[in-house]
């Protein structure tokens, strides 16, 4: 496959990325990956790119049109996202990323990812099923029990049950403390405490259809004391296993849990994927002991459920990232072939020659130029967050280890919201470049905007991840995970100036200057003694950090193009310098912002609203 031209992604630029940049074939000397080679890791991304062509691609547009039905109390999807799923699980990449035992391949996280990065572009609805699955078995894989592993993980990994993650409830969409739905002790069993849990929970991605024989939802839901009171606040929270059909000793499907279908919510993007309002204990006929509520089996300790819960949702979030940059990109592409293909305008010197093509005028370059630094610098950094999650699994110095796991954990809000935001923008721009005809649906850019203005949600608002940013991960380990990530881009900016390289120089100073008022800026903000104050403009902030990772990452690129006068290393250098001069500069007023520690919006009364 790599041999094709495709309008999803480019294969030639993942190559660059991975072995040229990234240098991926090095994990390849630690022992977990020692079977694997730059042909497999091919011969894995040429499946991921077959499926997401031959089977995710063809029903794009017919699953946005055709939405999913809510008829006797089921989901009813079109047959052709069950046939693209099914030949995901027969692949066995559901479990790429498992050890041999559980039925994996063992590869890379950045192998996988990359792969997956095929199946959103192609079709980010249907790929949201296993996507989420995926996720599902992860968490259960590292906090479960073996039986709670056995039981439900392992098929999730064969792709005979999917999964869900429930957190959301209809009075509570980002306010997790103030979760209602209880879960009460009833039994021990060999999965572990079983409860009994009731209420609902709402947006809950494929959370309900008839394409595996079982779903696994992980429930997020408060205990209750000794009289029966809900515990309160965040200490209140654990996480339960409730699958939709209890699952039997041997495997089988045992009764149908009470866990119902409440409605379906029609949202503007994504609409192959159901989303749900599932009611937990309704007490539906048929409860085994015939009691009402729906079983669910608690993961580890009581009242860890949030931090529990993280383990998916960090994941997620990086996977958000990775589904807004891989729309991004095949917007880019597409718009990109539009324009090189499109007649239109005559020559400003000479208005007798015949038509230009629109990929001639500046104004145009401007909007594929732009795209290709989000879609491509937003990759970039999703491959290298997931480079880090590989020398995290392989390596043996504890120090390291926990160096890579800071910086991870200070990159992932900026990976989740950078491409949430920046690729709807460069998707924005693809519709423009097609004209009249982008706001059809005879072209796919008008649903690559649509799925796409979902994500600055998915996981985690844009304004969250800003607040997660400036108040959790800039001060973590008294500052260590920043410390971290400005010597990273440190050594970029010290190569850049050693460069033989000219036009990398005045980059690299640029570069260092935004550092030095990053650091600046946050150093005046960690002083402000008024919380309040201090995250009032956390979204300004994470948005002018985001940029400098993005110009770093771009800069990192540029590196690792050399000296090279191939067409693809020129463009990518020339990328680089775009992005220096028309998207850095963006960040100044932000920075001076922040500066002066505005509260215009923290001041504003109601009836300035």
């Amino acid at each position: 496959m790599s041999g094709t031209t495709s309008l999803l992604l480019s294969r030639r630029d993942l190559e660059f990325m991975l072995y040229e940049w990234l240098d991926v074939e090095a994990l390849t000397k630690a022992p977990r990956f020692a079977d694997h080679s730059r042909e497999t890791f091919d011969a894995v991304l040429d499946t991921f790119e077959r499926i997401a062509t031959d089977l995710f691609e063809p029903h794009y547009q017919k699953s946005d049109r055709e939405e999913p039905l809510f008829i006797d109390g089921k989901a009813r999807l079109i047959p052709e996202i069950a046939t693209a799923l099914k030949a995901v699980a027969e692949s066995g990449l559901m479990a790429a990323g498992h050890d041999y035992d559980r039925g994996g391949m063992q590869l890379p996280s950045v192998i996988e990812r990359t792969g997956m990065a095929y199946l959103q572009a192609a079709n980010v609805g249907t790929a949201a099923y296993p996507f989420l699955s995926i996720a599902n078995a992860n968490l259960l894989v590292a906090l479960g029990s073996e039986e709670q592993i056995k039981r439900f993980a392992e098929p999730t990994l064969k792709g005979e049950f999917f999964g869900t993650m429930c957190l959301s409830e209809p009075q509570a969409g980002s306010s997790l403390s103030d979760i209602k739905t209880r879960a009460e002790f009833e039994a021990e069993s060999e999965l572990g405490l079983q409860y009994r849990l009731t209420g609902s929970k709402m947006w809950i991605s494929a959370g309900e259809h008839e394409i595996t024989r079982n779903i696994v939802h992980l429930v997020l839901a408060r205990t209750v004391d000794e009289s029966g009171a809900s515990i309160p606040g965040v200490k209140g929270l654990s996480l339960f296993i409730v699958p939709k059909f209890v699952v039997n000793a041997d495997g089988s499907d045992g009764e149908r849990n009470d866990v119902v279908l409440g409605g379906l919510n029609h949202k503007m993007g994504y609409r192959g994927t159901t989303n749900c309002l599932l009611n937990f204990g309704e007490g539906r006929e048929h409860q085994p002991g015939g009691r009402a509520g729906a079983i669910g089996y608690r993961i580890g300790e009581a009242g860890k459920g949030m931090s529990y819960m993280f383990h998916m949702m960090n994941e997620a979030r990086i996977g958000v990232g990775l589904g807004a940059t891989a729309l991004g990109y095949t917007g880019y592409l597409h718009s990109r072939k539009y324009a090189q293909e499109r007649l239109q305008g005559r020559s400003l010197k000479d208005p007798s020659t015949p038509q230009q093509r629109i990929s001639d005028h500046a104004d145009v370059k401007r909007m594929i130029l732009a795209q290709k630094v989000y879609a491509e610098g937003a990759m970039a950094l999703n491959m290298y967050c997931s480079v880090l999650i590989d020398q995290m699994s392989t390596s043996e110095d504890e120090a390291e280890k926990k160096r890579q796991h800071l910086l991870l954990e200070i990159l992932t809000p900026i990976a989740k919201s950078w491409p949430s935001q920046w690729c709807v923008v460069g998707n924005d721009m693809a519709i423009q470049i097609h004209g009249g005809y982008g706001y059809t649906r005879e072209f796919k850019v008008e649903q690559f905007y649509r799925d796409n203005r979902l994500n600055p949600i998915h996981e985690g608002t844009h304004g969250i991840q800003g607040l997660d940013l400036l108040g959790r991960k800039v001060v973590m380990e008294n500052g260590t995970a920043l410390v971290l990530l400005t010597q990273r881009i440190g050594q970029s900016i010290a190569k850049a100036r050693e460069s033989a390289n000219a036009e990398l120089h005045p980059m690299a100073e640029a570069l260092s200057e935004q550092m030095q008022r990053l650091a600046q800026v946050t150093r005046i903000l960690l002083d402000c003694e008024d919380p309040a104050q201090r995250l009032a403009n956390a979204t300004a902030y994470l948005e002018a950090f985001g940029h400098i990772v993005l110009a770093w990452i771009w800069l990192d690129q540029a590196l690792a193009c050399g000296d090279s006068q191939s067409p693809f290393h020129r463009a990518k250098r020339n990328a680089c310098k775009f992005f220096f001069v028309y998207e850095l500069p963006r960040i100044e007023p932000q920075l001076a912002l922040l500066e002066r520690l505005d509260r215009i919006t923290l001041d504003a009364s109601e009836d300035m609203l």
